[in-house]
């Protein structure tokens, strides 16, 4: 989200000028300020429709399947098949920097799969409630964060684009002044700006950036988020109006005790959706356990 563009009007030199003429001077400076009104009305209704469409598919997220491809640590890519078994996610590890597994990776995921099912079944109504909560409770999260967007920056409409295959509404977007975060999570987003690509059609998403533009101190943490931070955002549709992500990317650079410096970077592509009828609790494949990727 880029700085906003100030709307700026000169004092029209009236006094030097017949009176006659003020009514004609003042008919371009009313245009003009109907027309800024008019064009953030528009903005609002842009705005609103697109938590609607974010709301709709965050309803509709778990009751997918996909392929998900994440760059982790060591710079390698690991692509997992993700389903969901009783409840919550579970992802079972197919490939390693595009090569599918060997004979006794592939023994090995089995194995992790029927202990993961094995305990899973086993569980007590309450451990089970507590383990879907806590899945619940981490979703809940993100999608608060991602609320957060839209009432953390003023919006500014700087026309209609192609993007791809799409016409988009191009909106640029600066920390909206006063703006209080509800939490932590929330405070970056006093010192970034961004840019949001929303289809014209159906105020979906298309991609969303935003990078920090100014060190932003966390509160109980004695860390500050420093520039250079920035996160990527990509949907698409998968069935129907339902969009959901295909590009999470995220690169994170902060000072622990204001000194020690620390990086940080995340990216996923996420593909092969398909809604599933039921929740899968009798798979036979093998699996590997990982928490719910932050970006969905």
């Amino acid at each position: 989200m880029l700085a906003l563009c100030e709307f700026r009007v000169g004092k029209p030199m009236i006094s030097f000028l017949p009176v006659l003429l003020t009514p004609l001077l003042l008919l371009p400076l009313s245009a003009a300020i109907v027309a800024a009104q008019a064009a953030q009305e528009d903005v609002t209704t842009i705005i609103q429709k697109s938590v609607e469409a974010n709301n709709r598919d965050w309803d509709a997220d778990p009751q997918y399947s996909y392929t998900e491809r994440d760059l982790d640590h060591d710079g390698h890519w690991k692509t997992y098949s993700v389903t969901d078994v009783l409840g919550t996610p579970y992802e079972r590890l197919i490939a390693i920097n595009g090569e599918p597994l060997s004979a006794s990776e592939k023994t090995e995921q089995q194995r992790k799969y029927e202990e993961m099912l094995s305990q899973r079944k086993s569980e007590s109504p309450e451990q089970h409630s507590q383990r879907v909560a806590k899945f619940q409770a981490e979703r809940k999260r993100d999608h608060a964060m991602l609320d957060e967007l839209t009432k953390a920056f003023d919006f500014h409409l700087q026309g209609e684009r192609k993007f791809g295959r799409y016409t988009v509404y191009l909106l640029d977007a600066s920390p909206r002044r006063g703006y209080k975060p509800p939490n932590r999570d929330a405070e970056v987003l006093t010192g970034m700006d961004g840019r949001l690509w929303i289809d014209k059609k159906t105020y979906q998403w298309v991609k969303v950036e935003a990078h920090v533009i100014h060190p932003v101190a966390i509160d109980g943490f004695m860390a500050q988020v420093e520039r250079g931070t920035r996160f990527e955002l990509e949907k698409a549709p998968v069935a129907g109006n339902i969009w959901l992500t295909t590009h999470y990317a995220m690169k994170a650079s902060a000072k622990v005790l204001y000194l020690v410096p620390h990086h940080s970077q995340e990216e996923d592509f996420y593909t092969n959706y398909h809604r599933q009828p039921t929740p899968a609790s009798d798979a036979t494949q093998g699996g590997e356990q990982k928490s719910a990727p932050s970006s969905r």
